[in-house]
């Protein structure tokens, strides 16, 4: 069995970043409460997750989460292509958040960071 990774990725927008930061948690996008856990990704999958949700968005935020304090709230389930992605089962402490990079995604799908660098 593989280990899965010790960090996970979520695309936000920065306004509910600095939500999450008042309230101590972040709950998760619409799409997240809809289905009832927030999505997150791996450093693999992270460009295609922006490619395919993201795309044309800018003011958003990626936050790097350190899976090990999320505990058995954090499932690695199976998406597109069978591929194992992360999905969190309640609320996210920002306190598991490592670091917070500012980005947009252009319209072709590829994402650009404030601070000049690149994905993880």
């Amino acid at each position: 069995m593989t280990v899965p990774p010790t960090t996970a990725f979520k695309l936000i927008d920065a306004g509910e970043w600095t939500t999450a930061l008042d309230a101590g948690r972040y709950d998760g996008s619409a799409v997240d409460r809809t289905d009832g856990y927030i999505h997150m990704s791996t450093a693999t999958q992270l460009a295609e997750t922006a490619r395919r949700h993201y795309a044309g968005r800018s003011g958003l935020v990626l936050l790097s989460v350190q899976t090990a304090p999320l505990g058995d709230s954090l499932l690695w389930e199976p998406s597109r292509g069978g591929d194992l992605f992360p999905h969190l089962y309640g609320p996210l402490p920002v306190t598991a958040v490592g670091t917070v990079r500012a980005l947009l995604v252009t319209e072709d799908g590829q994402m650009r960071f404030d601070d000049g660098g690149t994905a993880p």
